[in-house]
């Protein structure tokens, strides 16, 4: 605590100090709150952001209106996917700006074992198991908890994410984003970011998996042309992380795809959709048949409705 000078003149210059910092200090605040920008500056950059890719969503690789990319960081990697949904922005809003729903859109990845959202937590939490592409007692499996934040809702945009501190093989850090806003026929612009941090221990897992499961899997960027005139695709660690991010965006599609349905047939139609659209890419994420997977993924969430 700072004690007020005795001297008049000392007292009238301390409390014009105090006036100035006090000023500076909202000033300071006023400043990164304009930094960060209104809710609609965040949708106006998403809908530019839409408009820039135009071309590359109407005619590209994946035969659909998305585009994906990756990145290799000091111990970090990255992917993220903008994609244009064919969904009205409330019903996508309303399915994933919700913790309970997100557990339906992570099950139907390969290596998600089980996905509850505790209700008796203080905040928004998801505790994930995850494992091979097999189905695995839990004892055997990685725990996983990601806090849930919606950091922005409006009737026209929202931004959530997943975060998780530590993660399977050494990793960390993990960030599952999606903002979305409202474009013109009324259909939703979507971007995915999927990203973890890894320390020693990750990178010689990393590269233990590289060598032996992973070895010859690419992802799905391209970097340049086979003898044979076949694309060519990058590899290692970004051949994963693209793998990945194609795997959580094919989810959250799948999800929101059989909203449609009735209620008692949208579980089967998301498990038959997501594993239709994942052997559209076999190069890259075909590992099981489809008998193989649905029953894997039936057993899954037979455990997760009696197991809480």
């Amino acid at each position: 605590m700072i004690a007020s000078p005795k001297h008049p003149r000392r007292c009238c210059l301390f409390r014009w100090l105090t006036r100035v910092l006090v000023a500076s200090l909202i000033g300071v605040v006023a400043g990164q709150a304009a930094a960060a920008g209104p809710e609609t500056n965040s949708a106006a950059a998403l809908r530019a952001r839409y408009a820039d890719l135009g071309q590359q969503l109407s005619g590209n690789q994946f035969h659909r209106p998305i585009v994906l990319d990756s990145a290799e960081f000091p111990a970090r990697l990255q992917g993220e996917i903008y994609a244009l949904l064919d969904y009205p922005f409330a019903g996508v809003s309303a399915a994933l700006t919700g913790p309970a729903h997100w557990c339906d859109v992570l099950i139907l990845h390969l290596n998600t074992q089980y996905c509850h959202a505790p209700t008796d937590k203080v905040g928004s939490l998801l505790v994930v198991s995850i494992g091979k592409k097999s189905y695995q007692e839990l004892d055997e499996t990685h725990l996983v908890e990601f806090a849930y934040h919606v950091a922005t809702t409006t009737p026209e945009y929202f931004d959530v994410s997943l975060n998780a501190k530590t993660g399977p093989m050494g990793t960390s850090d993990y960030l599952i984003g999606v903002q979305a806003v409202a474009v013109q026929g009324g259909k939703t612009f979507l971007h995915l970011t999927y990203s973890y941090a890894y320390g020693f221990v990750g990178s010689l897992a990393m590269q233990t998996y590289l060598a032996t499961l992973g070895s010859g899997k690419v992802g799905f960027t391209r970097a340049g042309k086979q003898s044979d005139g076949q694309p060519d695709y990058i590899g290692g660690v970004r051949g994963v992380v693209e793998r990945n991010t194609m795997r959580y965006y094919l989810a959250i599609d799948a999800y929101l795809g059989a909203l449609s349905a009735p209620p008692s047939e949208q579980l089967d139609k998301r498990l038959q959709s997501w594993f239709t659209a994942t052997e559209f890419y076999p190069r890259q994420l075909h590992e099981v048949d489809r008998a193989a997977y649905l029953d894997m993924k039936r057993r899954e969430l037979l455990r997760m409705q009696t197991l809480p």
